[in-house]
């Protein structure tokens, strides 16, 4: 019962408690009712309400739009809690960061695979206060009231199960195993027997919440939170279906999402370039584009804001750990590892230049002579992350040496935001779903030239076209040239034209087609998996993306290999740890 008392602890709304004040039953309910309580407090912008705090009704049935807005509150408070450590578990665990000698314990014990029951980043309790405050609205909401011939809390409802759906995906990917839990637990007895149940891996969470919420793909979003807070149903369904194998329900679900006609999703074309170019002596300029790849909420599918300030709300600590500010002073958690330093320096930056109405020549930017760090290959990183020395007094707290974090800085960072999914990440799961489908070639063209029937037709041959069928099927009118980009432009310029960046041949002709596709499938997909690591550096989903290709594998090494390098050599005690995959989990307790 080792989770029992926080299971427990999570929800107990007004009104379903006993009365008595006698005993330990009696005493442990009292505490719980507080514990639930905390959950509905919250910024009154980030709902569609005149009131940020909204009683229960007395009966337990869910009737009211005021019930609704108190639920969902809940729901909220909750997901912005567990804001920072899903960064930071993403992150710290992976192959992309190192600490510090600044970094705290809990943040050295994160990145040695040794978290104890007492880290402050895990809490698994807090997991399930978000889904018990879900399974109680799921349980009471009154999903058979009818006004004007709709259903009126069908889109709650909705909202509400994929909230859960998304919290039990992060919570099984820290945890490994779970209890399911699918009903409110509000006395010890009931969390007694959720706890005496076989826990649930990551296969058998992702298939239940796939049959889940399914049939709320076109459910719109309520009133009551404002749309972007709302997480598209298709794209959850994308994820969990590439976790739980279903590669085709997950394209399926992705192409949808990307080609719905009220509202279709191009790439756009955010990215970090070279400005300059003088052809006559055949250098570069170092004149840089860096502000061109940051973030906006166009680029940001769905998110929750986080508070301003600690009286407001939750306010993410995530800076701090990030980059150097005051509130640290000035001494950054981590730093990047030498394993995405070469990553992103092995990348070709390339640049293309009309030689002729009809010809163009391709340039392959020389790398190790620029002055500034993180310039060579993909410019992602030098457009996000940045170092100086400052002048400081020796007896100065602060640190001379600084790191800035475009990422984590609060004014335009995903950190100011609990932000579930962004533009880019649908397309990358997009584009590993289509080449688990046995289409690599229009995998390839997600990264390399961006999704339009032009470069389809150009770039992907007809078998593979015939293959996939209407999964390449995107509106001419909408998907164009204007608004359409290879992911891995968005680092690397004119990708387009760099005859060293295409889907693997093999050394000699294989006996079939099959046998050719085959052998691509996991040289295409490991270029999948370096560009998730490009676009998405500091942004938590590092690790999570490495365990995955090795679950899928089912090959440790995989995943054990890459962390144990990422500073630059191989870290053999940190290696034969990972080798056992109970080590990649947090303790549930």
């Amino acid at each position: 019962m080792k989770i029992l008392s926080k299971i427990s602890s999570c929800l107990v709304p007004s009104g379903s408690l006993p009365t008595g004040e006698g005993g330990g039953r009696g005493r442990v309910l009292s505490l719980l009712l507080l514990g639930f309580l905390g959950f509905f407090t919250s910024c009154s912008d980030m709902l569609e309400t005149d009131s940020s705090m909204i009683e229960f009704a007395e009966q337990n049935k869910l009737n009211s739009s005021r019930d609704t807005v108190r639920s969902l509150l809940g729901v909220v408070r909750g997901i912005q809690t567990i804001a920072d450590r899903t960064f930071i578990l993403g992150d710290i665990r992976s192959d992309q960061v190192v600490t510090t000698a600044s970094a705290t314990t809990a943040i050295k014990q994160i990145a040695n695979f040794e978290v104890d029951a007492e880290n402050p980043y895990n809490k698994v309790s807090d997991y399930y206060a978000i889904i018990n405050n879900c399974n109680y609205y799921i349980a009471n909401a009154d999903t058979a009231l009818v006004n004007l011939g709709k259903k009126v809390f069908e889109k709650e409802y909705a909202a509400i199960k994929t909230y859960r759906a998304w919290t039990y995906l992060q919570l099984v990917k820290n945890y490994g195993e779970v209890p399911l839990v699918l009903g409110p637990v509000l006395t010890e007895a009931e969390a007694t027997a959720e706890m005496n149940k076989t826990y649930s891996d990551i296969n058998t969470i992702c298939n239940y919440f796939i049959e889940d919420i399914k049939p709320y793909v076109d459910t719109e979003s309520p009133a009551v939170i404002k749309a972007y807070m709302q997480i598209p149903v298709r794209v959850l369904l994308g994820e969990l279906c590439l976790w739980a194998g279903k590669y085709k329900e997950a394209a399926q679900y992705l192409h949808e999402y990307l080609t719905m006609k009220n509202a279709p999703v191009p790439t756009g074309r955010l990215n970090g370039n070279i400005l300059e170019y003088e052809k006559l002596h055949g250098t570069f300029y170092a004149s840089w584009n860096r502000f061109a790849y940051t973030f906006d909420s166009g680029e940001m599918l769905c998110y929750i804001p986080m508070a301003t300030s600690d009286y407001e709300g939750v306010k993410s600590e995530i800076s701090t750990v990030y980059e150097s500010v005051l509130a640290n002073n000035y001494y950054a958690q981590i730093e990047p590892s030498q394993a995405l330093k070469k990553l992103s320096a092995d990348q070709n930056y390339v640049y293309c230049v009309e030689a002729s109405q009809t010809e163009r020549d391709t340039l392959y930017v020389t790398k190790g002579s620029w002055a500034q760090e993180f310039v060579d290959g993909d410019l992602r990183l030098y457009c996000i992350l940045s170092r100086k020395t400052e002048n400081v007094d020796e007896a100065s707290p602060f640190s001379r040496e600084r790191i800035e974090n475009r990422k984590a800085s609060y004014s335009y960072s995903p950190y100011s935001r609990m932000w579930f999914y962004r533009v880019q990440q649908v397309y990358l799961m997009y584009a590993e779903a289509l080449n688990r489908l046995g289409c690599p070639e229009a995998a390839l063209c997600v990264l390399k030239y961006g999704l339009r029937n032009q470069n389809i037709e150009r770039y992907v041959s007809e078998k593979e076209r015939e293959k996939a069928g209407t999964l390449l099927d995107f509106d001419d009118e909408v998907f164009t040239k204007d608004n359409t980009l290879g992911v891995h432009a968005r680092g690397c310029g004119d990708v387009d034209c760099d005859k060293n960046y295409c889907v693997p041949q093999p050394p000699t002709a294989l006996a079939s087609y099959e046998d050719t596709v085959q052998y691509q499938i996991p040289l295409v997909e490991q270029m999948i998996i370096d560009e998730y690591g490009l676009e998405f550096t500091f942004e938590g989903k590092r690790f999570y993306d490495l365990m995955r290709i090795a679950l899928r594998r089912n090959d440790p090494a995989y995943l054990a290999d890459a962390v144990a390098k990422r500073n630059g050599k191989i870290d053999d005690a940190l290696r034969s740890k990972l080798m056992d995959k109970r080590n990649w989990f947090l303790p549930l307790r």
